[in-house]
């Protein structure tokens, strides 16, 4: 049986456009800051779990052993994991297995990107996952490429546009309590109906900005976490799960990716009924339709669901399910690797009490967070618990 694995301190820089810190600071600036709310020092960690994305991002190759030393790393195990977007959640599960395993009794667990250093915008980065033959000649970009997506999927379930830009004034609105958040702001459907459309059904108010930052938080064994901290918060179950690149044999509307990869923490926690056994959820929201698809995938609604869910009020901060409660990457930012990490940073705080204006006002027990990478391909979730 795997060892229990807590989570017993988390930091985070501000996300925004960082010209004047190295991706080295802000990683250096989030691990000490987990640490310190750990109550440990660098010499108290055994293992280190890096996540980021590509090295074009923050402009360094082999950006990961160029992060070594700014994680904390000097002279200890050290591991950089990268599944695009889906990157920050699972770092979050690679850390767990190091403790898990039995191998470690501490892990530093820390996710950087420093987007802005990709010119003339993250956009070109993109284009070197599309297949070389088939697809690449073609030029696409993320942002047509979801808008197929997302224009299937309010096909598929005859969903209005505005019942999808709720989420962006929900999301943005909840990152004005937040105090790292790049894009918190009070804006109405209206404004994103009325924002630039990029690739439709695509608008500009849709999409989560360029982020630069950091997040980390600190793993521990069950016997160090009930030394160090009266009040751990438990990892319960971790899943992934890959699907073909082959993203065109599919049918977009459901995130099947994501609904496997659920399946696996869910048993590991022993959550047989995820709306009712789930208090509250940070799904991967880098455009606004992809937290309602998300939801789905979660098993948290039916299929089609979730926008009703969210013109109901029910996913708001005081609903039944308050989903991004943090501002999620919409508002707080999304610097890809480390969006994910803030998310599981965020089940902590907010089950620990600790979320300060953004806290949910209910007793919180069980929470999910969910991240998404590459090409509607790869999902990865982890359920804590207190």
């Amino acid at each position: 049986m795997p060892r229990r694995v807590a989570m017993i301190g988390a930091g985070m820089t501000k996300f925004m456009r960082r010209a004047n810190d190295t991706p080295k600071e802000m990683a250096f600036e989030a691990s000490k800051m987990a640490l310190d709310a750990a109550g440990l020092e660098l010499k108290d960690i055994e293992s280190v779990a890096l996540g980021t994305a590509p090295d074009a991002f923050d402009g360094v190759h082999m950006k990961g052993e160029y992060l070594s030393d700014g994680a904390g790393s000097f002279l200890k195990p050290y591991t950089r994991s990268f599944v695009g977007g889906g990157t920050g959640v699972f770092t979050g599960a690679h850390g767990w297995w190091h403790i898990a395993s039995g191998m470690f009794d501490t892990c530093l667990v820390v996710g950087e990107e420093k987007m802005s250093s990709a010119h003339p915008h993250p956009q070109g980065a993109f284009l070197t996952i599309f297949d070389n033959l088939i697809e690449r000649n073609l030029g696409p970009n993320l942002v047509w490429i979801f808008a197929l997506e997302m224009n299937r999927y309010m096909t598929k379930h005859n969903i209005k546009k505005e019942d999808i830009a709720r989420v962006s004034v929900k999301n943005k609105g909840n990152a004005l309590d937040h105090p790292c958040a790049q894009l918190g702001m009070k804006i109405t459907v209206d404004d994103v109906l009325n924002s630039e459309t990029l690739a439709w059904p695509v608008q500009r108010l849709d999409i989560s900005p360029t982020s630069d930052g950091a997040a980390a938080f600190v793993l521990a064994s069950e016997e160090v976490a009930k030394r160090v901290t009266d009040d751990p918060i438990w990892i319960e179950g971790v899943g992934w799960n890959v699907d073909t690149t082959i993203w065109t044999n599919r049918d977009l509307y459901y995130p099947k990716y994501v609904e496997y990869a659920a399946r696996m923490p869910y048993k590991m926690a022993g959550i047989h009924n995820p709306p009712k056994d789930i208090d509250f959820a940070e799904p991967y929201d880098p455009f606004d339709y992809k937290e309602l698809h998300h939801m789905e995938g979660l098993q948290l609604c039916r299929k089609g669901e979730a926008p009703i869910l969210t013109r109901e009020g029910v996913t708001a901060r005081d609903g039944d399910l308050p989903t991004c409660p943090s501002g999620g990457a919409l508002g707080v930012g999304n610097p890809i690797a480390a969006t994910g990490v803030m998310k599981l940073c965020e089940l902590y705080w907010q089950l620990r009490g600790e979320a300060g204006k953004r806290q949910i006002p209910k007793d919180l027990r069980t929470g999910v967070a969910q991240a998404w990478g590459d090409l509607m391909q790869v999902g990865t979730v982890v359920v804590m618990r207190r």
